[in-house]
């Protein structure tokens, strides 16, 4: 009889230990929740990083477009940067 109630004791602590370190492997070991946990944020961070990234790719492709094809946005930039103005535009410039 004592020697089954050793022998539960033993299964008992055993089965315990066993659990402990499973738990552990779990939590605190490689691939465990708290790696998980920060690769999660590492995905999230990088996909906000990307859209950004894709925004301004966007703007700037549109700006590209603009310039390759657009004639009034040539003509923008070359009044704006250089002042250039039509054969039959009159100029005036304020000062304030």
């Amino acid at each position: 009889m004592k020697r089954n109630k050793i022998l539960a004791t033993l299964i008992t602590n055993s089965l315990l230990l066993l659990l402990l370190g499973l738990q552990y492997q779990l939590w605190w070991g490689a691939g465990g929740v708290l790696e998980w946990r920060e690769l999660q944020q590492k995905i999230s961070d990088r996909q906000s990083e990307l859209q950004q990234l894709q925004r301004r790719n966007a703007i700037l492709s549109s700006e590209i477009n603009d310039l390759k094809y657009g004639l009034e946005a040539i003509e923008e930039r070359a009044r704006m940067d250089f002042g250039l103005i039509k054969n039959n535009e009159k100029f005036f410039q304020v000062i304030e």
